[in-house]
């Protein structure tokens, strides 16, 4: 937690606006511990902050990633697909208040829009950010097998046949992908992602599988 405070109070003075609404990291920090939040919680932006802290020099505005990560998974609600719309008008009024420019604050939010990973089109901050982000796909395989139990928790309330059909739809269109990583900081982790990936989606198929023939 101490960490988390040193990161937010260093972006926030590193971007040069006056101090934010009081009781706003509070906030932000309460809806990251949301009970239904297994994976999307405060183990997932404390890794993301990690990454971007090792990888700061390859970027042009750190506070701006730094302020995106924070907001980036504001909101959560697994079955809504407007969470990051919603999470990035919370950042635009936040760092209103604050006095940021405009410029500014569309640049971040602009780069939580572009968490919903729809399009692999980015370059500069976005891109580290988007890699940052992703960097749990390359993970070591116990983590990396973690994550995706902390997903299936996050999706408790969906069928398990409905789950595997959408979540091996979703890892075959990430392994289908020239690329899962748009900066050569992270493109060491492309091999291991997709062997994560693949490993994943035999596993959803093997479980189907099994579930079919025993139903028969």
């Amino acid at each position: 937690m101490d960490t988390l405070l040193v990161s937010w109070d260093r972006f926030w003075i590193a971007a040069g606006a006056r101090q934010p609404a009081p009781g706003l990291l509070a906030e932000l920090l309460l809806a990251w511990t949301e009970p239904h939040r297994h994976y999307h919680n405060l183990q997932h932006l404390a890794e993301c902050l990690s990454l971007l802290e090792a990888h700061a020099h390859l970027a042009k505005s750190p506070a701006a990633i730094g302020l995106a990560l924070f907001f980036h998974d504001a909101i959560y609600d697994p079955p809504a697909q407007d969470n990051e719309a919603r999470s990035a008008d919370w950042a635009r009024q936040a760092l209103g208040a604050a006095g940021f420019e405009e410029r500014f604050i569309e640049q971040v939010a602009d780069m939580i829009l572009a968490t919903r990973h729809a399009t692999q089109e980015a370059e500069g901050d976005t891109a580290l950010l988007l890699d940052i982000d992703l960097a749990i796909l390359g993970a070591n395989p116990h983590r990396f097998a973690e994550y995706e139990a902390q997903v299936r928790a996050e999706y408790a309330w969906v069928a398990e046949p409905a789950f595997r059909t959408a979540r091996a739809q979703l890892l075959r269109s990430f392994l289908a992908r020239p690329h899962l990583y748009r900066t050569a900081a992270f493109a060491e982790l492309e091999s291991r992602a997709r062997g994560n990936l693949d490993t994943a989606l035999r596993t959803l198929e093997n479980t189907s599988d099994t579930a079919e023939h025993e139903a028969a």
